[in-house]
């Protein structure tokens, strides 16, 4: 069962992210997902089997300008994971339907993603569902 997340499923969420996002504290996952579950311009699909929390994706709208693309705004996936053991079963593809359907809803016309240039797993992942690549950058910063 795949449904659009609730402020009831911010600690879940909150779980299953910080296993992806291994830099962030749990208690501070939580509270990110409490305010975005109640964001109109955010959404999080959480997928449960028998009950247990295996799948999240967190889509929200971008205002700003997305690189290779020319509407506004943009649906955007924040993040999307799949507890081990859960892979390959089609979930993943679930979920971004699901965020791809809410930004439609929301009248968007494309629909967006970013990963790191290593992530090769992610890479597959996005064009096997149909994204294509739209550049490749190299962030800089520095402290002042």
């Amino acid at each position: 069962m795949i449904k659009k997340a609730t402020i009831e499923d911010a600690k879940n969420l909150a779980a299953l992210a910080a296993q992806m996002w291994t830099g962030h504290g749990l208690k501070d996952l939580e509270n990110d997902f409490r305010k975005l579950v109640t964001n109109d311009e955010a959404a999080c699909f959480i997928k449960y089997t028998d009950g247990k929390p295996i799948a999240f994706a967190q889509c929200q709208l971008r205002h700003d300008y997305v690189e290779g693309t020319g509407t506004s705004p943009v649906g955007y996936l924040e993040g999307i994971f799949v507890s081990e053991g859960y892979r390959r079963k089609g979930y993943a593809a679930e979920l971004l339907s699901e965020c791809q359907r809410w930004a439609a809803e929301k009248g968007c016309t494309e629909f967006a993603s970013d990963c790191e240039l290593d992530n090769t797993n992610s890479i597959r992942f996005h064009m096997s569902l149909g994204f294509e690549e739209a550049s490749r950058i190299v962030c800089f910063r520095k402290d002042l």
